[in-house]
């Protein structure tokens, strides 16, 4: 690791992407040469933990497909037991653009956030999402900056750079149903900052999106559920966390 860099840790969540996970791990091995990569193979059916253990990434092979969430947790775990100053997420089926790497991680160390969340919609770069899609995420921007009373534009995005305090505390309290919307708000209530920088994000690549109207208007009322239940909860408590 490049001494000049923090110790940063990029989390790959992935499942059944063995079409996509070796470039994918080029692509952040070039964009950020400093960094150590671990795929977290979310009981993939596929050869996906073999690609990107060639590609030379580390790879934790989940004994079964546990969600997105728990996935993304066991990086974060993975992370505070193993020192490392940053994480960043990338997901593995090559939405999320490496390169925007360097800009998300400089936004990290030159601001005062603990969390800086790449946002597609702060800046028009040619995605376009579903109308589905973005009627649900303008739904939950409003509630959760309602409710932070900070502006958030892209609820739903993945693509995140962490410091120290919060890799510790996504390693004890990260969310498994829906973890991006849901840990902004667990986030904010443990007191630490987020913020949002835009990034480019690649559009769906071939075939019809399976979101309609009906099920993001059911999915869009199980999170604002969720968050709701949180809200009831005390708010979480930094474990042994000095900032």
């Amino acid at each position: 690791m490049d001494t000049a860099f923090p110790k940063t840790l990029v989390i790959v969540p992935a499942l059944n992407e063995e079409a996509s996970i070796a470039p994918v791990i080029t692509r952040i091995r070039d964009s950020a040469p400093w960094a150590d990569v671990l795929v977290i193979n979310d009981g993939s059916t596929d050869k996906t933990g073999d690609m990107a253990a060639r590609a030379g990434a580390f790879v934790l092979n989940m004994p079964h497909n546990v969600g997105i969430g728990a996935g993304v947790q066991t990086g974060f775990m993975f992370a505070s037991l193993n020192d490392y100053d940053v994480v960043i997420r990338n997901d593995g089926d090559g939405q999320h653009d490496p390169r925007d790497i360097p800009i998300i991680l400089r936004a990290l160390l030159d601001g005062d956030a603990d969390m800086v969340i790449g946002s597609r919609y702060l800046e028009n770069r040619g995605y376009t999402p579903s109308a589905a899609r973005r009627a649900g995420s303008l739904i939950l921007a409003g509630l959760i900056s309602r409710i932070t009373g900070r502006r958030f534009t892209d609820p739903t995005s993945g693509f995140i750079a962490c410091n120290r305090r919060a890799i510790r505390l996504c390693a004890q309290i990260y969310p498994h149903d829906y973890p991006e919307p849901e840990s902004i708000v667990l986030l904010h209530r443990a007191g630490l900052c987020l913020k949002e920088i835009p990034v480019t994000m690649q559009p769906r690549q071939g075939g019809r999106s399976s979101i309609t109207f009906l099920r993001s208007g059911y999915y869009m009322l199980k999170v604002i559920l969720a968050i709701l239940v949180d809200l009831l909860r005390p708010a979480p408590v930094e474990e042994g966390i000095a900032r």
